[in-house]
């Protein structure tokens, strides 16, 4: 039986793409699709008030196996609440949490199943494990970690680009200061590894990360073509997070 899916901002930019990405697979169904305003069917799948999530949950026959979350940390907080009441698994890749919402998934994830990415794009875990190896093989060499996102993404920088840092900063233990951002007179410094956030447009995500010595410079760069390989991802995430025990799990996992 495929895997039935709730999703949570099914209005938006994300929500619609899990939606139709759900529409061409085998593996996965959409059961039921919430959002905070009113918005016309997506994909033919009816759109029902957020303010009724863990009545619909309740009551969803039969029942909702995963939901997915690509909302703002307030809601989707307030969502994987509902899901935890109700038994439902979650996948989420909403970021820009801050300790008090990181500590209410933490509580969650005692009682289903919760898997958190930034990204859900295979390709970002790719260059996860290359920037790793490069700047561990790259000692004293710069590091600077640029994104671009769509303008009206709200967190800055993006989820992606904070675990980027995260991941070359584990191989450098001497970078140990986020500088975001230039102006006036800035030189570098020793353990400075440079942040940029872009928002321009409809750009459904790039993150370069650029490691520059003497003589030569090493540039690894994802590029996003669409919002629909997120989709892909956070579907393959969920048909793999159903039915497992509670507890917290993470993208990589899905992939290995």
């Amino acid at each position: 039986m495929p895997v039935r899916i709730a999703v949570t901002g099914a209005g938006g930019r994300m929500g619609r793409e899990v939606i139709a990405a759900a529409a061409d697979r085998d593996d996965c169904t959409v059961a039921l699709a919430v959002n905070r305003s009113p918005v016309d069917p997506v994909a033919g799948v009816p759109v029902e008030d957020a303010a009724a999530l863990p009545e619909l949950l309740a009551a969803a026959d039969p029942g909702v196996d995963v939901l997915v979350d690509f909302t703002g940390p307030a809601s989707s907080v307030e969502y994987v609440a509902a899901a935890a009441e109700a038994g439902v698994a979650c996948v989420v890749g909403t970021t820009g949490f801050d300790d008090e919402q990181e500590a209410a998934l933490a509580d969650a994830a005692e009682s289903v199943p919760l898997l958190r990415a930034s990204n859900f794009s295979r390709g970002i875990a790719a260059l996860r494990r290359a920037v790793r190896e490069a700047a561990a093989a790259l000692p004293g060499y710069d590091v600077e970690v640029t994104e671009t996102h769509h303008n009206a993404k709200v967190d800055a920088p993006s989820g992606t680009a904070l675990t980027l840092l995260d991941d070359a900063e584990a191989a450098r233990p001497d970078l140990d200061e986020r500088v975001h951002g230039r102006e006036g007179d800035a030189p570098r410094s020793d353990g400075e590894i440079g942040v940029h956030a872009r928002r321009a447009g409809d750009a459904a995500g790039e993150h370069e990360v650029l490691l520059a010595g003497d003589e030569n410079v090493l540039e690894l760069t994802h590029r996003a073509g669409s919002r629909r390989v997120f989709a892909a991802g956070a579907l393959d995430a969920a048909a793999w997070l159903a039915g497992r025990d509670a507890g917290a799990y993470d993208f990589t996992e899905v992939l290995e």
